[in-house]
């Protein structure tokens, strides 16, 4: 941090009265942002440094501002520098859903709260301001299957043709992603960016973390998040219990269940790009050890029949050696 933002983070704090607070660090995520915790006695709070102009605090004040008015449990602003990219925050503990899990938590009433938020959150108006989860966004996203990891497992470029008919696939999927209602998306709704809270009551029992890129569209995309996590495997029957969960909410069974494999489809398209980038661009290997889960679900939600033809073309191009081993750093390469 730069001499001038110690200065500010030392104003902002003085002036919320956290001046004589102690500071350790905490972890931080794939961004330029840096999170703190404060602590001066009993109490605590959560300073997130998002340095401008790589990051923009407007979205998450945004977005905070309406969970907590819904009643969720989105961390409070103490105190904020809009301008500097300086946020106090109500700190909401340690207990992650995945450390309670791995501790070992009742994994059925964990996932079933944090269904119950998204079944709330679907009975919710229409939240204006937030950014359309599109057609040209949802070609943006799964087009990076064929920026990153088909050269790097084929040895070469997709051509024209294939890029054309691959997102031609795609723009036909969309209707299905559609079928079901949209509502407001937290966009990262998994277990380790939920915390467990279970002194306070329904909804609220569960701390939400990371939605800064809440989008709106398909109701059915944080479903996936949470049930189709690239970095844990869900037991099939906590999943099947909470998909029932899920659809007393919902009034077209089978519509939602084309959007649950349309969008799962799309969001697993996505990360398989995602993580082939991370090594290839941001030499970051451990993210190819993720692939094989990723394709597993991937393969799971092409599975459904409004997905025939392109489950068809990722059998035509990607062979099953590629998708279920996972790719080693010295041979994942883009083609020169």
């Amino acid at each position: 941090m730069s001499a001038d933002r110690d200065a500010v983070r030392a104003r902002l704090l003085a002036d919320a009265g956290w001046s004589d607070a102690e500071i350790a660090p905490l972890a931080g995520d794939a961004s330029f942002r840096r999170y703190f915790r404060l602590r001066r006695g009993e109490e605590t709070a959560v300073l997130m440094d998002a340095p401008p102009p790589q990051e923009n605090v407007r979205p998450f004040l945004s977005v905070a501002e309406r969970l907590v008015g819904y009643g969720y449990s989105a961390p409070r602003v103490l105190a904020r520098d809009v301008a500097q990219g300086f946020l106090l925050l109500e700190d909401l503990g340690d207990d992650s859903f995945n450390r309670v899990l791995r501790s070992g938590g009742d994994e059925g009433s964990l996932y079933a709260a944090a269904i119950d938020v998204l079944v709330d959150l679907r009975r919710r108006p229409q939240a204006p301001g937030l950014p359309p989860f599109d057609e040209a966004r949802i070609l943006r996203e799964v087009g990076l299957v064929l920026d990153w990891f088909w050269p790097a497992q084929s040895g070469r470029p997709a051509d024209p043709a294939m890029n054309e008919e691959y997102r031609s696939l795609w723009r036909s999927v969309v209707p299905a992603m559609r079928g079901d209602q949209d509502t407001m998306v937290l966009f990262d709704y998994h277990v380790d960016n939920l915390m467990w809270l279970p002194d306070r009551s329904g909804v609220r029992r569960v701390g939400l973390l990371d939605f800064q890129d809440a989008v709106w569209g398909p109701a059915a995309y944080d479903v996936v998040s949470l049930l189709e996590d690239a970095r844990r495997d869900v037991p099939d029957a906590i999943v099947g219990a909470m998909l029932e969960r899920y659809g007393r909410a919902v009034d077209d069974p089978a519509a939602f269940a084309a959007a649950y494999a349309a969008v799962g489809a799309q969001r697993n398209a996505r990360i398989v790009g995602v993580f082939a980038r991370l090594w290839l661009r941001d030499r970051k290997p451990q993210y190819l050890a993720l692939l094989p889960r990723v394709w597993r679900l991937l393969e799971h939600d092409l599975a459904h029949p409004a997905l025939a033809t392109l489950r068809a073309w990722f059998d035509r191009h990607v062979p099953s050696s590629a998708r279920h081993q996972a790719p080693t750093p010295d041979r994942f390469r883009l083609p020169s």
